[in-house]
């Protein structure tokens, strides 16, 4: 079994040993629950990947969205470049549910659009669990919501070895039966396709677009490949192979015939109920629906909505609860949850919004009552299924800090930077004291944060200082996640000098140019001036060596004065810490240089990638095919534009002038 091994250019430093020395020995002790209270920019994730190298056992990490979680995948991918390191989000890129609204009479069918690679993806991390154990899987909530059984999708597994007599006729019908589709045209993820003598066979689960192929020799195995589908290379040669479903949900035909059984008999009582309510029109609707479902699974295997079905398929009696990503874990697993104080509510939450909606389904005859059951885990059933949990956090909530055995704070940083200076200033005259900070800011070339209550006032503030020939913009929910991106490189690279918002704790991201933030009506009651999120902010200035945050309000509220006291407990203990060790706080100065050039660097690769892909298919000595290939190119290059990917568009751009260059146009 391969060991997990962190890769990285430096070692653990400031409080980070001492963090990594107490986690790891409560986790080898047992200790269920423990909390990881890190401040902002104190190298938590590192230490996160230095605890998983310490202790060695499977990790499921739990983010509360996409945007954070992609960054940790990104960053885990980096500390284990040896290991399995697995991305676990909706593969949704749009998603309605199925609801019905009974005051308007108004059914909303079910309607998605897909990510291929994210479902991709998602399969790989149930396929790497029934692998391997050095595995790191960075997911978000979804991994409390329903999934195939892991007993099934491991029983219906196909295992091959060099030897083995294969009958090619039944070898497909398996295939079928979790669900791989047979195409002899052409080869695609979840496809497979039999040439005589020769069977290849694409996961969906595989990297690189690597498929197998199987060559036979009168029905015996004699070689086993595994090669890359676009250029045909192959990659390694194997004694024996293991092909996983192609969907994460499959069942065996005579388990569904079972199904269907209690499907039919669940139908029959739930007509009747409705039946002596005198719901006739309810009850027809229900009989035509569930009848023609139940046909489709006896004919086709499947049917549209099947997981509303999963509690029948299963046999799981009322109430209990599904089969979700946690119990593809061995029961030794180690889980991190992110940002715990907003994950772990996140979490509890699930449940009652999902059961609100299928309520409305079950009563008006759109579904069965056991569609309730193909819902999120409840709490406590997430709970009964941790192994041991370390919770990840800058602020964490009292219930946090009561169920875990230690609190191990990560206070010191390993820049030596510190917490920032808090003052408190009346609202009076607030807005000439913001843009004379800000001009002081924009002097020394760093850039500001002001935090409003709303989306209008955001906007107005926008207006007010742009009329002060300020480089200033707004940012809040309404604006697209791409669009959010742009806007905080413009922030970080200086082309604006103010951003405006009301919540930037979401970003995520880390914003060292960011020296001052402004906080308006800090006295307010509510969760955006909590304690919680007051240090939230307050962190986003503890990036640069002269941050500075003003709360303007008239008086002192309990969340300000602990927020306010917190901060100086730290500063004072990093200061210590500073003078003891003899260190300087610096700011870094070349961090967004860094990234953008990152960003350059990625986009280049995926170029090639692309490249190398239509290359494969084209003779660039033929002028024909070749003006075929630039054609190609170039479209690809307007849609990268169209999508503001401008580095992806600049690196097309270059391909297509080194073809032309060395092959004429």
């Amino acid at each position: 079994m391969r060991k997990f091994h962190v890769v990285s250019d430096y070692e653990p430093s400031g409080d980070q040993p001492q963090a990594i020395e107490k986690l790891a020995r409560g986790f080898l002790n047992g200790d269920k629950y423990q909390t990881l209270k890190g401040v902002t920019g104190s190298g938590k994730t590192y230490t996160m990947a230095k605890i998983i190298e310490a202790v060695q056992r499977p990790t499921l990490i739990i983010s509360h969205n996409k945007t954070l979680s992609a960054q940790l995948y990104r960053e885990f991918k980096t500390f284990f470049p040896d290991n399995a390191v697995e991305y676990f989000v909706s593969y949704y890129d749009y998603y309605q549910p199925e609801a019905y609204v009974p005051a308007r009479d108004l059914y909303i069918e079910k309607d998605a659009s897909i990510n291929k690679e994210i479902d991709r993806l998602k399969m790989a991390a149930t396929y790497s669990l029934m692998e391997r154990r050095d595995v790191i899987v960075v997911a978000t909530v979804s991994c409390i919501y329903g999934l195939g059984m892991p007993e099934l999708y491991k029983d219906m597994r196909i295992h091959l070895e060099k030897g083995q007599m294969l009958d090619t006729h039944k070898f497909a019908l398996s295939l079928s039966e979790i669900q791989y589709q047979r195409n002899d045209a052409v080869l695609d993820r979840g496809n497979f396709r039999i040439r005589g003598d020769v069977i290849e066979v694409f996961p969906p689960y595989l990297e690189f677009e690597e498929a197998y192929r199987i060559e036979l020799d009168f029905d015996e195995i004699v070689r086993i490949r595994r090669y890359n589908v676009i250029s045909g290379e192959v990659k390694e040669d194997l004694d024996e192979t293991v092909i996983y479903p192609a969907k994460q949900f499959v069942v065996p035909h005579e388990t569904l015939t079972i199904a269907t059984e209690r499907i039919q008999a669940e139908l029959e009582a739930r007509l009747e109920e409705l039946n002596s309510q005198k719901k006739l029109f309810e009850a027809e609707r229900l009989k035509t629906r569930v009848t023609y479902d139940i046909e489709m699974m006896k004919e086709m295997g499947y049917c549209s909505g099947i997981e509303n079905y999963s509690a029948p398929i299963a046999g799981r009696k009322k109430g209990e609860p599904p089969a979700t990503l946690l119990h593809y874990f061995p029961d030794d697993f180690l889980c991190m949850i992110d940002e715990a104080h907003v994950t772990v509510p996140q979490i509890g939450a699930m449940y009652e919004g999902d059961r609100s909606r299928k309520q409305n389904l079950v009563d008006f005859g759109f579904r069965l009552p056991s569609a309730l059951d193909n819902r999120p885990l409840k709490y406590d059933e997430f709970s009964k299924k941790m192994n041991q949990v370390i919770y990840v956090t800058a602020t964490p909530r009292p219930q946090e800090i009561e169920q875990s055995t230690q609190v191990v704070e990560q206070i010191i940083r390993p820049t030596g930077l510190l917490d920032p200076i808090v003052e408190v200033r009346p609202t009076e005259g607030q807005m000439q004291d913001i843009y004379k900070e800000v001009q002081e800011r924009i002097a020394k070339k760093e850039r500001s944060l002001i935090l409003t209550l709303t989306k209008k006032m955001a906007e107005d503030l926008t207006d007010y200082l742009a009329g002060l020939s300020l480089k200033v913009q707004y940012i809040h929910s309404e604006i697209d996640t791409f669009e959010r991106v742009e806007i905080l490189k413009k922030l970080r690279s200086g082309e604006i000098d103010v951003l405006i918002g009301i919540n930037l704790l979401r970003e995520g991201i880390d914003l060292p140019e960011v020296s001052f933030i402004a906080l308006l009506d800090a006295d307010k009651i509510g969760f955006l001036r909590s304690t919680t999120s007051l240090i939230q902010i307050i962190g986003r200035a503890a990036r640069n060596a002269e941050g500075k945050v003003v709360m303007y309000a008239d008086r002192m509220s309990d969340a300000m004065k602990e927020a306010i006291e917190e901060t100086k407990r730290r500063r004072s203990i990093q200061e210590a810490y500073n003078r003891e060790h003899g260190i300087t706080p610096k700011t870094i100065k070349k961090a967004v240089e860094d990234i953008l050039e990152h960003e350059k660097e990625e986009a280049k690769e995926n170029a090639d990638v692309e490249m190398e892909a239509i290359v494969q298919k084209s003779n660039l000595l033929v002028p024909a095919q070749r003006k075929k290939l630039i054609a190609a190119l170039k479209q690809e290059m307007m849609e990268a534009a169209d999508r503001l990917d401008y580095e992806m568009a600049a690196a097309l751009r270059d391909k297509i002038r080194d073809i032309e260059a060395t092959y004429g146009k």
